[in-house]
């Protein structure tokens, strides 16, 4: 199987990563039945949300192609036992139908807002992962009065920083590299409509290679508490992450009070395999937000 995967997708690093991490997840995931599920109509789009337990509502963002079970099937159980968690698809992946609408972090996080104005949410937790942590700074940044605590996994918000191995990664992408792969599977499984799938690639690729940036300005005028986890070989920049953490207030001595906002770098660990940490992650998540 990952033999065959590999040479479908012509070697690509990054792509063979998420490929492996689906495949993963898909043989030693949970399973757990949400207690709510449905459409919200935002910004002219339906967005597809679950629900699941009661208590502190936290939301979770997913990475780009996936879909909520491929990135958070894990975390979930633990996380409900505790907390109402509320997991969006973004536009056009998963069960959220195909939409020609432009994607960028700006309209995204808009979306997030959006489902929450649906669900009657005041304020949240909000943890995104890879392309869902970018959504979850530009939410900070446009909405601070609903964000309670922010909980960035292996992302950053600004494209630089990424390194440039990962900046250039997507322009060898092509919709065949997808074929027979497990996202190709995921997105058959749900999507409402299947024939949409190569439009919905080409649709990541576009966005994958547009510049953004939130500013460093607005990343400083970010209140809430902040948990910064990456892996130590993630492909984040890490003097651009220790800059980030220092615009969050991080970054001091032992001479300074400890501050809100927190900085974990898991060992041995790439952006990919980071995900799959569940113990360490969920050791991470429960000491901050509680």
């Amino acid at each position: 199987m990952k033999k065959i995967i590999i040479k479908s997708i012509f070697f690509n690093p990054v792509l063979i990563g998420i490929l492996l991490f689906c495949s993963a997840l898909q043989t030693c995931g949970q399973q757990v039945k949400p207690t709510d599920r449905g459409y919200a109509p935002v910004n002219g789009i339906q967005v597809y949300y679950e629900v699941y337990g009661k208590g502190t509502p936290i939301i979770l963002l997913h990475g780009a192609f996936y879909t909520i079970q491929l990135n958070w099937e894990e975390l979930i159980p633990e996380l409900s036992k505790t907390r109402k968690v509320i997991a969006i698809e973004f536009q056009s992946h998963g069960h959220s139908p195909y939409a020609d609408r432009k994607l960028d972090i700006v309209t995204l996080a808009k979306d997030v807002e959006g489902v929450m104005n649906y669900l009657k949410i005041d304020s949240a937790d909000v943890a995104g992962y890879s392309m869902g942590g970018s959504v979850a700074y530009q939410f900070a940044v446009q909405s601070p009065r609903r964000l309670r605590k922010l909980v960035i996994i292996s992302s950053t918000y600004k494209s630089a920083g990424w390194l440039p191995i990962v900046n250039t990664a997507f322009k060898d992408f092509k919709p065949e590299s997808f074929d027979n792969t497990p996202l190709k599977t995921a997105y058959d499984a749900v999507a409402p409509d299947k024939t949409k799938w190569t439009k919905f690639l080409k649709q990541m690729f576009d966005f994958a290679k547009e510049p953004f940036n939130c500013g460093d300005s607005n990343i400083a005028k970010i209140t809430a508490p902040v948990l910064l986890i990456s892996g130590d070989n993630d492909g984040l920049d890490k003097v651009e992450l220790m800059k980030t953490y220092q615009l969050l207030g991080g970054g001091v001595s032992d001479l300074s009070p400890i501050p809100k906002s927190h900085l974990a770098i898991v060992p041995a660990q790439g952006h990919v395999s980071l995900m799959m940490q569940t113990k360490t992650i969920l050791n991470y998540l429960n000491e901050f937000l509680n």
